[in-house]
């Protein structure tokens, strides 16, 4: 693994004067005190093997596709929404697997940790209603979400894998075990299958950010197909060293490595899809009003912030909207304004459990969209008078290009650090999601590597330290606006970059990732989205979940 996998793993042992340890019994302690973030804790439960787990990635470099970074689901969140719904898909494969899924009579779930303390607002049961269902979170149509989960829990019964109805009890067979969290990962959940014959069947999963899931006893590194990369590496150094040897651009190294799993019409395709899927949620997200779900009457801003915006223009198609916006013109307020509405409209799709894509996360999706678009629209328009399929053609590399070099920071991040709020707080997310898209946007305007690199870091340096403190747990206040902050951030931090000489720069990407993760080892769990502290508890609307 890279070398900040090896710092995680060094910084347990030096911790406690133990770097060179060999008493696996130590290890073993060591390990869960750090996981708990309690040195006293004396319960360590199956944390050998979790350790065991922790080590080999020092070994084992983790492969992570573009298509893992960039996934289609449901809102409302990654981690506690896409991560647990995966995960349950993941259960019914296992008994499938296994020929059990016929025996199922019984099915309990079992939520811990940040799950458990914003799961309700985040959707964690309805999304382990679905996953269970046999759901697949790409193609569920989100229009049938409500009737669907009300059908489940009305009637009491569940189609399990869309193969076997069981009895099913909505609040009862689905626990939130609010005061106890497993070793790992605070996202974690487990689910057991009792059979006729009354034996049962568990698995235990951690969503561990971005929609990523690990079963236990697995390791992270080895799960999916591992190829052979051409140009392999986990930190910033390794990417930079890659496009000095090759003068090739960041897009184009992650091109190569992509080529290792599929074609280049299916990475193209796969990349246009992803995009086709982004601008549809921000185009309706645009056009809807009224009040998020969930109970704290927060207003849909968007579509206000777009009829404003149009000023009465006639438009239907997302390609005519496109061409209202570009002949407003330019000027600084009214491109500031369409970044903020583009950014709102994805996350107020987001938390009314929209089709979104994680980038890298849901509560961190609007980012990405909001800066492409502001590229496609403001910098590098195509002609009022261009078809829509001249245009498609036209924007295809450069879209493509910027999803590629986003992926490959977004991928430094969580091989270095986390992308995961319950580990790192917002920095994990949008702080993370900033410096993709700075980067990104960096090589489109021009940039060398080095400054896309240079980019990447200062959109994170400046959101360093950022807590998750969702309001009752919903992912809504602040999240929503903060993508438009991310948004801002990135473009800023692109156009400093651009300003700059690299070989001046006083702090490297890699020098923030760690950084950042030093940061998220020592932040408070209070502001690691669990709803505990900060504004979720002082501003007055805030709900108890339980």
């Amino acid at each position: 693994m890279g070398r900040f996998e090896r710092h995680k793993v060094t910084r347990i042992f030096k911790d406690y004067n133990c770097s060179q340890c060999t008493d696996y019994e130590h290890r073993k302690y060591l390990f869960a005190s750090f996981i708990s973030r309690d040195p006293k804790r004396s319960n360590i439960g199956n944390s050998f093997i979790l350790l065991q787990q922790f080590l080999r990635l020092m070994t084992e470099q983790e492969q992570i596709s573009v298509f893992d970074m960039f996934k289609i689901g449901v809102g409302p969140s990654s981690s506690h929404t896409l991560g647990p719904w995966r995960s349950a898909l993941s259960f019914l494969e296992s008994l499938k697997r296994n020929k059990m899924l016929l025996r199922v009579k019984h099915i309990h779930v079992d939520l811990f940790g940040s799950l458990a303390k914003t799961g309700t607002g985040h959707g964690t049961d309805i999304a382990m209603l679905l996953g269970l269902s046999g759901y697949d979170p790409v193609t569920f149509e989100v229009d049938k979400l409500t009737e669907t989960v009300n059908g489940i829990i009305e009637t009491k019964k569940l189609n399990l894998g869309s193969e076997q109805e069981i009895s099913f009890e909505f609040k009862k067979d689905i626990e939130f075990h609010f005061a106890k969290s497993l070793d790992f990962h605070p996202n974690a959940l487990s689910i057991i299958a009792t059979f006729k014959d009354g034996s049962v069947f568990k698995e235990t999963y951690f969503s561990v950010g971005g929609g990523f899931i690990v079963k236990e006893g697995e390791n992270p590194a080895s799960v999916g197909t591992r190829v052979q990369l051409k140009y392999p590496g986990d930190d910033s150094a390794a990417l930079l060293k890659h496009c000095s040897n090759t003068g090739l651009a960041v897009s184009q190294i992650v091109m190569q490595n992509e080529l290792s799993w599929r074609s280049e019409e299916e990475i193209r395709n796969g990349l246009l899809n992803i995009w086709n899927v982004m601008t549809q949620c921000v185009f309706r997200g645009a056009h809807k009003g009224g009040e998020l779900p969930g109970g704290l009457r927060v207003t849909r801003r968007a579509a206000e912030l777009n009829s404003k915006l149009t000023q009465g223009k006639k438009y239907k198609t997302f390609d005519e909207w496109k061409k209202v916006i570009r002949s407003g013109g330019n000027d600084f307020k009214y491109t500031l304004d369409w970044v903020t509405c583009f950014a709102l409209a994805v996350n107020e799709e987001n938390a009314s459990f929209g089709r979104v894509v994680t980038s890298p996360t849901n509560g961190a999706a609007g980012v990405i969209p909001a800066v492409l678009m502001y590229y496609n629209n403001f910098i590098n328009p195509v002609s009022l008078n261009t078809t829509a399929e001249e245009e498609a053609a036209l924007l295809a590399d450069n879209n493509i290009r910027f999803l590629l070099t986003a992926s490959e920071i977004g991928s430094i991040f969580k091989k270095g650090a986390t992308i995961s709020a319950a580990m790192g707080g917002c920095q994990a997310e949008i702080g993370v999601s900033s410096a993709m898209a700075a980067g990104a946007l960096t090589e489109l305007l021009g940039g060398d590597p080095k400054q896309v690199m240079m980019a990447a870091e200062i959109a994170m340096e400046h959101h360093l330290g950022l807590t998750c403190d969702p309001i009752k747990g919903l992912v809504q206040i602040p999240c929503i606006e903060r993508n438009t902050m991310g948004a801002v951030k990135a473009i800023t931090a692109a156009q400093l970059s651009l300003n700059s000489d690299p070989s001046k720069a006083k702090v490297s990407l890699d020098d923030v990732v760690k950084t950042m993760w030093n940061t998220a080892l020592e932040m408070n769990n209070k502001f690691k989205e669990t709803a505990e502290g900060g504004l979720a508890t002082n501003v007055p609307i805030n709900l108890p979940e339980c």
